[in-house]
């Protein structure tokens, strides 16, 4: 490990409250009349909760007069990474590619960790079904997917850096309690069922070499739990390394399997869809979408980089660092849909997936020993991965909202309630998995679907959040990234409305249920058209004191490095429109319906074998 410092700067605002940004906020026409609000009898109670929640008073006090909304002292100070530390007043200007190199190395982990988690079991369980059912038919979903993830945890960077807040925290305070508690309620029902199919994985992989399933899921939760409750972010981020490392084993997975590249690439960029549109192909399209592109990611990276202290003026290493784990993440994944359609072609398992621990048995004997057990191990090591990290996406979510302590560099006794959280999860899920007859396949694969369908919400709530200059102020989005990011999502409710229909209505046919993509499509570049245009009629009528609320804008951009969000107490409520809230009061409802379908389409695909 290597600890150095760059060339001093300006120290961020948590050490300097007079910075730049501070006269720019009372030049906005409406600040001068916040300071009445504090004398309401409700609104200051909201600044003293912190600090009665924190250790002894102290952080909150600081963190108060820094004018930060930072709740934690141990969210503040360097950054000490598994491969060096960089001071909170240092900067990356000028410096060398040597240094360059090395502030990078510190600085990363939350996007590696969350990337890879992203292959967890139930990762490698969907990709290897893709691959033994389809062959590499599915590889284009993948491509499409790395600008997804790139731009949906690159929103998720800024708002943790910025903010120095977790996301489920932020929801609560600029939604309000029912649309926090109906996001983290969604994330913790996905969530628990996530974690089975990771200890799923555990018991399958630990079959696999003989090893009785009680012994090794009891071993995963105890390695999981001990690694974690250290007390030291930089130990718990080198363990977690160290498992990343693993994944190398898919390298002579590859060679072994034969993998020839030409249907690889082919595939990556000639969509197509086996067999025609069906319910079924479409189920596994939405799961590859719903492992790949999970809720959990947004909760967890976001209180991650908090938790690191990743402040804006390192926001630009963390992209790098997110970019570089979602090609990692697609790699991989693609690999194994590769090795799986290589090993099974032209023999009677193509086609008769039944779930990962099959898989590992159904390679040794198509392509040799070491395939099977080199999958075996990759799905062990996913697993671990997996279960680490959306464990610890609940347990942070659940601390934002108790408004507890939740920093892995806090001891069991200074955050009983974090780390509590964090066993009671992976212990009830251990449980369930020690259950007898569980379908072990059927649940992996409806876990993921789930998720696919849950994520519109999500991201519909982060791109709302990423327009809120109130948090962000001169770091919110830019419009081009505003119309990537609503195509995004377009395209992920449209998915899951045609698996809502194909459910209610199996008769469909595959050219049926084309025309209601196409015309679905047509309807969503309508409706965005519409909003662009409305858009620009309303930027013409703007009035001069907007004008000039957007001038001030340009001064906050300068100070882009040092801007840092004031605590929450001090901002103005989003004020939202009818249109606004009836379409989110919409898609809830949109999302509770799909949900209870998806769950009747696996019981009956359960019943079915």
């Amino acid at each position: 490990m290597s600890r150095f410092l760059l060339p001093s700067a300006p120290r961020e605002r948590l050490a300097a409250p007079a910075t730049a940004p501070a006269p720019a906020r009372p030049a906005t026409p409406a600040r001068p009349a916040t300071p009445a609000r504090p004398a309401t009898p409700a609104r200051p109670a909201t600044p003293a909760r912190p600090a009665a929640r924190a250790a002894n008073g102290v952080a909150a006090a600081a963190t108060a007069a820094a004018g930060l909304a930072v709740r934690d002292a141990p969210h503040l100070g360097d950054i000490k990474g598994a491969f060096g530390t960089v001071r909170a007043d240092a900067h990356d200007q000028p410096a060398s590619w040597g240094r360059r190199l090395r502030c990078l190395l510190a600085i990363m982990g939350p996007g590696l960790i969350v990337m890879f988690g992203d292959n967890d079991a139930g990762g490698v369980s969907t990709y290897a079904q893709a691959g033994q059912d389809y062959g590499t038919r599915l590889l284009w979903v993948l491509a499409l997917l790395i600008p997804v993830l790139v731009i949906n945890q690159e929103m998720v960077v800024r708002l943790g850096a910025v903010t120095g807040v977790g996301h489920a925290r932020l929801i609560h305070e600029r939604f309000g309690r029912l649309w926090a508690a109906f996001s983290v309620g969604d994330l913790v029902l996905v969530n628990g069922l996530t974690i089975v199919t990771e200890f799923i994985g555990v018991a399958l992989a630990g079959s696999y070499f003989g090893l009785p399933r009680w012994l090794s899921v009891a071993g995963a939760a105890g390695l999981l739990v001990g690694f974690t409750i250290t007390g030291s972010y930089r130990r718990w981020e080198r363990w977690m390394y160290a498992l990343i490392a693993v994944n190398a084993l898919i390298i002579p997975l590859v060679l072994t399997a034969h993998v020839k590249a030409a249907p690889v690439v082919r595939n990556l960029v000639v969509p197509g869809l086996p067999g025609g549109l069906n319910a079924g192909v479409l189920l596994l399209v939405i799961a590859i979408v719903g492992t790949t592109v999970a809720p959990w990611q947004l909760f967890f990276q976001q209180s991650n980089v908090v938790d690191k202290r990743i402040t804006p003026r390192w926001i630009s290493y963390e992209r790098a660092d997110t970019v570089i784990g979602s090609f990692a993440v697609v790699i991989g994944a693609v690999a194994l849909i590769a090795v799986t359609a290589s090993g099974f072609a032209g023999t009677r398992l193509h086609g008769h997936f039944t779930n990962a621990g099959a898989v590992a048995a159904g390679l040794e004997h198509t392509v040799g020993h070491h395939a099977g057990a080199l999958f075996a191990v990759l799905l062990l090591d996913a697993s671990l991965i997996g279960a680490a990290a959306i464990t610890l996406a609940s347990s942070y979510a659940l601390g934002d909202m108790a408004g507890a302590r939740h920093s892995l560099d806090r001891s069991v006794s200074e955050a009983p309630l974090f780390y509590g959280l964090y066993a009671f999860f992976l212990a009830a899920a251990g449980a369930v998995v020690l259950i007898p007859g569980v379908p072990l396949g059927l649940i992996t694969e409806g876990v993921q679907a789930l998720a696919g369908i849950l994520l519109p919400a999500a991201t519909v709530i982060l791109i709302l959040l990423c327009n809120d200059k109130e948090i962000l102020g001169p770091w919110v989005n830019k419009p081009w990234l505003n119309a990537v990011a609503g195509v995004i999502v377009g395209v992920l409710v449209l998915l899951s409305m045609t698996l809502t229909v194909a459910t209610l209505f199996p008769h469909l046919t595959g050219r049926q249920l084309a025309a209601m993509l196409t015309g679905g499509a047509f309807l969503g570049l309508g409706g965005a058209c519409g909003w662009l245009v409305s858009r620009w009629i309303s930027a013409r009528r703007l009035p001069a004191g907007h004008a000039a609320e957007a001038g001030a804008g340009v001064v906050l951009a300068a100070e882009r490095l040092t801007w840092r969000m004031p605590p929450l107490a001090l901002l103005r409520r989003p004020a939202w429109s009818p249109g606004r809230r009836l379409g989110m009061i919409s898609l809830r409802c949109y999302l509770v319906a799909a949900v209870a379908l998806v769950i009747v389409k696996v019981v009956q695909l359960a019943a079915a074998h």
